[in-house]
């Protein structure tokens, strides 16, 4: 493997540590190596490539929280944003004491938004939630000596996949998926969803009239696993609906894809049956 992954960025006047000279600091280095990942679950994932060459993490953010989880530091990187040094870093000044650290490194599109609120609060307010990978750590600062932090991230999150085994009609313009349960808010501490009320995502297929459709959107799940309806909607471009399909009791696990696989298009593709993976593969992880 190439390296380690470097996710930087330099603490500036952003942070809100306060800087009381009667406070004593340490410089503390952050420097995110290992993304934990799993091979042949999710199909973006290679045997090798390099932390350059992983586009899925395009944000991470770095946070720190003091007693009752009262936050005393916050930022975030967005990959390509021209705005740090070394790719990987984070260094900035915190009092004596004890925090709880956490890391979070997902995907990232315009429009997207999203918040950290405290090491069991963490949500993404726009439609769809990204491929997320997370940590939390206690950190003890003792002295005013430098302290270097190397945490693990791993993936959190699970993902649905859609493929479809006719083609695209022309007039079929949006995909709509909507899960039973699950959310977009998770706890870093836990990695589990803070909700389980469901959601729904909307996707235009880029594929070309007349071949199989394949759509993705993440969540979060309630327990490691969790068994969920789906329910799959097709409209045309004036919010017509053309073609519904409910999918009963579709499995899911934490660092999983699951994929759904039948007709969406056709005529009789209302009452046609659709199959569903449920082999998971054991781990292999890369660390990068």
């Amino acid at each position: 493997m190439a390296g380690t992954v470097l996710l930087a960025t330099a603490c500036s006047q952003e942070a809100v540590i306060s800087e009381n000279e009667e406070q004593e600091y340490a410089p503390v280095t952050v420097r995110v190596n290992d993304f934990s990942m799993s091979l042949d679950e999710f199909s973006d994932t290679r045997a090798e490539q390099t932390a350059e060459s992983y586009t899925g993490v395009k944000a991470i953010t770095l946070a720190f929280y003091g007693n009752n989880n009262a936050e005393v530091y916050n930022t975030t990187q967005l990959r390509g944003d021209g705005t740090y040094t070394t790719f990987g870093e984070f260094t900035c000044n915190l009092p004596i004491g004890t925090y709880t650290m956490v890391v979070i490194g997902r995907g990232h599109s315009e429009g997207d938004e999203f918040t950290l609120t405290s090491p069991v609060l963490a949500q993404y307010t726009s439609e769809k939630a990204r491929e997320t990978f997370c940590a939390t750590q206690t950190v003890t600062v003792t002295s005013t000596t430098p302290l270097t932090l190397t945490p693990t991230v791993n993936r959190v999150i699970s993902k649905l996949e859609i493929i479809s085994t006719d083609g695209r009609s022309a007039g079929a313009t949006t995909v709509r998926a909507a899960f039973g349960a699950g959310g977009k808010s998770f706890s870093p501490t836990s990695g589990l969803a803070t909700a389980d009320d469901g959601f729904s995502i909307s996707v235009q297929p880029s594929t070309a009239v007349g071949n199989p459709i394949n759509v993705a959107g993440y969540l979060f799940l309630a327990s490691d696993e969790e068994d969920m309806d789906i329910t799959i909607q097709v409209f045309d471009a004036v919010g017509t609906s053309l073609f519904t399909k409910v999918i009963e009791d579709v499995p899911f696990k934490r660092n999983r894809v699951t994929r759904l696989t039948g007709p969406v298009f056709s005529a009789s593709a209302s009452s046609a049956a659709f199959t569903f993976e449920t082999a998971w593969l054991e781990d292999k992880v890369i660390n990068f």
